[in-house]
């Protein structure tokens, strides 16, 4: 029945590199010629893998302002996504936020990476450095935003839930279950490899601890980068966002920060780290998965998608508090621990590609019959 099924994607925009794109591209190689709808793109800041797709834009992508930083489009991305007119059998939309709100004929599945956070975790999206102004906006914004979220959710056929996390949060915000499907991590053991500049002598022969991160409030980036203060260990930070000049202002020599750096780097980076350090409440998680396919453990927060996707002892440490200290304990704890390889891969495996694929496939093809 697939075979003659239109499936298209749409995704909120693909103007990042993170998790929630990985997916994407996740999806358009389980549907290979699907359409990618989105309201902003920025081929220059995302994976390079989606100049090869057919990826179709709204309007709202010609303001390059707005392609630089999609936050300064928060007040028109409701309605950019509403007027994302999908001619599809069937819509799979991957959703933090705003592709929920795509307009199809068709049926309309949802792959929710999470509710929208500066909706319901407004404080936690925003940080403590956000400003009055910034803070005064979202709350004038926030009632007419919560209506249209809503409706949003009502006009879809299916809810997916990337976790048990985010299933719990989508039946407190919206008041109804959702499946659960677990997404793929970026296997990089056949990407070619490629030095990165600089890092040896960086390193001058000393290992080093990796975290791979968007750099916003919630992910608690700089909990990580004062926990390596005392100069003891080194820390490689791979990442971009609103909080870069911040982290990179309180970072310390032994703190090396990177941002685009292609995906041959990447697993370079993986394969040499010791571990991956990350204190971020995360909706699922996929950087360690990432770790943990060279082999590598973590040292993570004992919260949300990492209480599935990992396991304690064997493919990581989890530390208690988002506080510099317990992960400096957990670090030593992670140290003095050993940790087998071959175990931390095959765990990673359980979360691959294939399963993803057939489980999407056939939750699909649940909507055509």
């Amino acid at each position: 029945m697939l075979t003659t099924t239109k499936v298209a994607i749409a995704h909120d925009y693909l103007t990042q590199r993170g998790g929630a794109e990985r997916v994407v591209l996740a999806m358009a190689s389980a549907f290979p010629g699907a359409e990618i709808h989105t309201t902003l793109y920025s081929p220059e800041t995302t994976f390079e893998e989606f100049r090869d797709l057919n990826v179709k834009v709204s309007p709202l992508n010609r303001v390059r302002a707005f392609r630089e930083d999609h936050r300064r489009a928060l007040p028109v991305l409701p309605v950019a996504a509403r007027r994302l007119r999908i001619d599809a059998d069937v819509v799979i939309s991957s959703s933090s936020g705003w592709a929920h709100g795509i307009t199809t004929h068709g049926r309309k599945l949802v792959y929710c990476h999470t509710p929208a956070r500066w909706l319901y975790e407004s404080e936690e999206s925003l940080g403590a450095g956000a400003g009055l102004a910034k803070r005064a906006a979202l709350r004038l914004l926030t009632p007419a935003l919560l209506r249209w979220d809503r409706k949003s959710a009502a006009s879809a056929d299916r809810y997916l839930a990337v976790s048990e996390f985010i299933q719990d949060r989508l039946n407190g915000v919206y008041g109804f279950e959702a499946n659960i499907l677990y997404p793929p991590y970026a296997d990089g053991r056949d990407t070619a490899r490629e030095p990165v500049p600089g890092l040896d002598k960086w390193l001058a022969g000393s290992d080093y601890y990796l975290c791979v991160s968007r750099l916003m409030p919630y992910k608690h980036v700089d909990t990580v980068v004062r926990a390596f203060a005392d100069g003891s260990r080194k820390l490689v930070l791979v990442g971009t966002g609103p909080d870069e000049q911040y982290l990179r202002s309180i970072a310390s020599n032994n703190v090396l920060m990177l941002r685009d750096i292609p995906d041959s780097q990447l697993h370079t980076l993986y394969g040499g780290c010791r571990g991956l350090v990350a204190a971020s409440h995360e909706d699922f998680g996929l950087t360690p998965l990432e770790a943990a396919s060279h082999g590598k453990a973590s040292v993570l927060l004992r919260r949300g998608g990492y209480l599935e996707s990992m396991v304690e002892s064997v493919t990581c440490e989890f530390f208690d508090r988002v506080d510099p200290s317990d992960i400096v304990l957990a670090l030593d704890r992670f140290e003095s621990a050993h940790w087998d390889a071959n175990k931390i891969s095959a765990h990673a495996e359980t979360f691959g590609f294939e399963r993803f694929a057939v489980e999407l496939r056939a939750a699909v093809k649940e909507l055509l019959t």
